[in-house]
């Protein structure tokens, strides 16, 4: 089966975040309004198909309450692609992403993700695709990159339309951009309608600032999109993928102690699931200002748990 046939229009994505994006907080997100779909935080194919593949695959755990559910992989080595992509296959995910995107210094430095935009590295993407054809070639397969490198550059998003891929992720920000500037949805417009001509079947999905579904929903009609990814904004909103059908998100009217008890509840889930210790504490200070906001207090509170060396501790404050 095809994922990416079997979802509604619009569809909304939860984005892959490094060292956030785990199965606790998938599963927490699960619970509160799921995604349509749901994607891995980044996973190292060079890592994985290495003597770090142990401490890598904790990034590739997800339960059943988090399907359907897309891996994303990124790296340099074509083999590892390959291998990664058998590996994602017989784990029983429902695609595989390629993370051409992430405009981290020291990955593009290397050759990896955003640096694959760079036309002199155009050669290394396809053979990636390729490579992950080979190593899965019933798993669907789609790719998430940005406008350009240092300016907006369509040629790109040509060649990977050319691709046959199942669908295509376009943040709305160039790599030199990083976040630093408002997602530019025109461009990514621009992109949904080489598509219509170049790779009709291919799903293009926006991402870059979207705070609410309606606005969501909004971008998606106004730019004749199949998708809309979500990132940043569930930081601001537990409950961004609510229907609005049924009265659209909670969060709002959320008490002091109700959102105390659903950070006590992800940190629950943290302990049971990384029980032998595979994540540091501290991780979960990423999620903090998720739940600690917006009410008298939440600063001294916050402050308190972020400096908890236990989850014993930290539900003790909780709870």
């Amino acid at each position: 089966m095809n994922i990416w046939d079997e979802l509604p229009e619009p569809f909304f994505v939860l984005a892959p975040m490094d060292d956030v994006t785990d199965t606790v907080f998938r599963q927490v997100i699960a619970d509160c309004a799921p995604p349509d779909l749901f994607f891995t935080e980044f996973v190292n194919v060079d890592a994985l198909q290495s003597q770090g593949r142990e401490a890598t695959l904790k990034r590739l755990r997800f339960t059943k309450k988090e399907r359907p559910i897309i891996a994303q992989v990124w790296g340099l080595r074509p083999e590892n692609f390959r291998k990664s992509a058998a590996d994602i296959a017989e784990m029983g995910y429902d695609g595989l992403d390629l993370n051409f995107g992430c405009p981290d210094k020291n990955v593009v430095r290397n050759g990896a993700c955003s640096a694959l935009i760079k036309r002199e590295n155009w050669d290394r993407a396809l053979e990636i695709i390729q490579a992950c054809r080979e190593g899965a070639p019933s798993l669907p397969l789609s790719v998430k990159t940005r406008l350009g490198f240092g300016e907006v550059d369509l040629s790109w998003h040509e060649l990977l339309l050319k691709q046959t891929l199942n669908a295509l992720t376009i943040h709305g920000r160039t790599r030199k951009q990083m976040s630093k500037v408002p997602a530019d949805w025109d461009a990514i417009g621009r992109i949904a309608e080489l598509r219509t001509s170049l790779a009709p079947e291919t799903k293009i999905i926006g991402n870059g600032d979207v705070l609410t579904k309606r606005q969501g929903i909004e971008l998606a009609r106004q730019y004749k999109l199949d998708g809309i990814m979500v990132g940043r904004g569930i930081f601001q909103d537990p409950f961004i993928f609510a229907g609005l059908q049924t009265g659209g998100s909670p969060w709002a009217m959320y008490t002091r102690q109700q959102k105390m008890e659903l950070y006590a509840k992800h940190v629950k889930l943290f302990a049971e699931t990384w029980a032998e210790g595979e994540r540091k504490i501290h991780t979960l200070n990423k999620f903090c200002k998720i739940y600690i906001h917006g009410f008298d207090g939440a600063k001294e509170l916050r402050e308190k748990l972020m400096s908890a060396d236990s989850t014993d501790e930290l539900l003790g404050l909780l709870v």
